[in-house]
Parts: structure tokens; C-alpha cells; sequence
């Protein structure tokens, strides 16, 4: 069986869309009591511990390294500061272990503002340290929806394999359209939910303002795409969708909820269990409801069914 571990492992994205195809995980790692208190709820174990600290030989030996870094220092949501943040640097922890360990492949996530973050250098130093630890690697922003996601998500892939093992013609999943909308994710009955009086002050403000600049003819019309979403409430911005696809959802979920999307016919915002689908979590995944932890906890997350497409692709390759 194909062994992995899954570093700086959230809510558990990467495990189970690796779980999902047969493959078996050793060994987890992560900082965040919060997001390790979801994982233990849905895995029975608590992957608490700091990577800067961590020793590789207290690493199980593995055939895949799976991470999905922090992106916040990479993000246009972020400050942008790269390798300048300490969240940045701890790329060079995955390369250390990847040297240590030798994993025969790696798996590594992020935001796609890695690719320009200080004029491109970032993306390169990266390139050139995998380069020199001995792995062909192979890169591609994914978008969700391609991935059978009503979700407008584009992330930063890189799959890595060992030089030794000559596998120099990987290939990301074909495009697939998408066949469900945001309104096939809704749970029905919901309270509690309702966004703030200043917060849909702005919504309507700004909606009416859209629908008079936006023919009603360019709608999707059938009775599947009759949803629209707004997002970003502040005074000074509000986005605004009516193609049943959801914005991205971004750890900002937790900052205090302006950032949540909000369902304007139904005046309310995404529950949590309406993210996690969004995110390709099962209905079984157990996680505090309308909390803003949870919602954070969401935003940094994996779409399982990104990670269990790619990983499928190569277990073929290195089994």
C-alpha cells in the first residue's frame, strides 16, 4: 500500500482525497489546536506539532509527501511578503524533510500568487531547490470547477517525482465540465444565518447598482442557476455572482463573517456544512457549526476531489 503524510494538514483535505484511493497516511503534521481539534473529531488523532522543530527521523518513512503550505505570505489576500514572512519560509521545512526522507513523489499546494510574488524569484527559488534535491516536477493552476466544484477556485499545483524513477510525462486530469451548481449544495430550514443590518444595507445597495448595469439576458436562466451571491461586504466593495458558482472561500470566512458568501434571495450566508460540500468534504465530516473557526478552518482547506484526481494520477505512475 502507497504510504503518505500529510504536513500542515488542516482539516484533513489532503488525507482524505489520498484516503479515497487506496492510499494509506502515516504520519500528520500542524500547529493550529483549532483546526487539529476538527481533525482529531474526524481522524482520531491529534497531528499537533511544530515542523520547524520537527526532527525527520521522527518522520515514518513514506512514498508521497503531501502539503499544502501557508499561502497567506503568497496571497493577493495577504500582504504578499514571501520568503520576507515566517510563514513563507517554511517552504525549506518540506525541503528539508523531502531531502531527508526521499520520498519517491510530493504533492505541494498553494495560492496562484506564488507564481508572481517578488517578481517571479519566489516561484523560482522554489523551482530551483526541488530541482537540486532530485525530482522532476511538474506545475499547473487548477481551477475547482473543472474538478466538479461550483466553486471559482484556482490553486497552484506542483507534483514531484524522483529523478531515479524517470517518470518525465505526468499530465493534470482533463478538464471536465461542471454538471452541479451552488443551489445543489443548500440545506433547507436554515437560521440563524442572516447577515448584519449594515452588511445587507450594502448588499442591496450594490446589487441594485449591478442589476442596472448587467442585462437580465446574459443570466443563466434555467431553474438550477437561479441563485445569486454576493461576498466581500465593506462600504467600499461588494462582488456579486448570479452564474451558481461560488466565490472562493478564503480564511477571511473567520475574520468576523463579512467575508462569507451571502445568498441574497435568501438573505442569509453559506452555512458551514454548505462550504464543506463546496469544498468536496462528505456530509459525515464533523466540524462545529457556524463558527468562525470553522470557517477559517474551511478556507485554508484542499477540495478533496483536486487532491484524490491528481493523486490518482500518481499512484499510476509510481505504483
Amino acid at each position: 500500500m502507497i504510504k503518505f503524510i500529510d504536513l500542515f494538514s488542516g482539516i484533513g483535505g489532503f488525507r482524505l482525497g489520498f484516503e479515497s484511493i487506496g492510499a494509506n497516511c502515516v504520519f500528520s503534521c500542524d500547529n493550529d489546536p483549532h483546526a487539529n481539534e476538527t481533525y482529531q473529531k474526524n481522524f482520531g488523532i491529534n497531528p499537533f506539532c511544530d515542523i520547524t522543530t520537527l526532527q525527520s527521523s521522527d518522520i515514518p518513512d513514506h512514498d508521497i509527501l503531501c502539503a499544502g503550505f501557508p499561502c497567506q505570505s503568497f496571497s493577493i489576500g495577504g500582504y504578499r511578503k514571501g520568503f520576507n514572512d515566517s510563514r513563507g519560509i517554511l517552504f525549506f521545512d518540506i525541503a528539508r524533510i523531502i531531502k531527508d526522507k526521499k520520498p519517491k513523489a510530493f504533492l505541494l499546494e498553494n495560492v496562484q500568487g506564488i507564481l508572481t510574488q517578488d517578481k517571479g524569484q519566489t516561484i523560482e527559488t522554489i523551482r530551483t531547490i526541488l530541482d537540486e534535491l532530485g525530482y522532476n516536477t511538474f506545475e499547473s493552476c487548477e481551477q475547482c470547477t473543472n474538478y466538479g466544484l461550483p466553486q471559482n477556485r484556482k490553486r497552484w499545483f506542483c507534483v514531484g517525482f524522483r529523478r531515479d524513477l524517470s517518470i518525465n510525462n505526468f499530465k493534470f486530469p482533463p478538464k471536465n465540465n461542471l454538471s452541479i451548481g451552488v443551489s445543489d449544495m443548500l440545506e433547507d430550514n436554515v437560521t440563524g444565518h442572516e447577515p448584519t443590518d449594515t452588511a445587507w444595507s450594502h448588499i442591496q445597495k450594490h446589487y441594485k447598482n449591478y442589476k442596472t448595469t448587467h442585462s437580465l439576458d446574459n443570466y443563466l436562466k434555467t431553474e438550477k442557476q437561479k441563485i445569486t451571491l454576493a461576498w466581500e461586504i465593506r462600504p467600499s466593495k461588494c462582488g456579486i455572482r448570479d452564474n451558481n458558482i461560488s466565490p472562493c472561500l478564503t480564511a477571511k470566512m473567520g475574520t468576523g463573517g463579512n467575508n462569507v458568501p451571502v445568498i441574497i434571495e435568501l438573505k442569509r450566508k453559506f452555512t458551514t456544512r454548505e462550504c464543506l460540500r463546496l469544498m468536496g468534504f462528505p456530509d459525515s465530516f464533523q466540524i462545529k457549526e457556524n463558527s468562525y473557526q470553522s470557517y477559517k478552518q474551511i478556507g485554508n482547506s484542499v477540495p478533496v476531489p483536486m487532491i484524490k484526481q491528481i493523486g490518482k494520477i500518481m499512484l499510476t505512475h509510481i505504483q
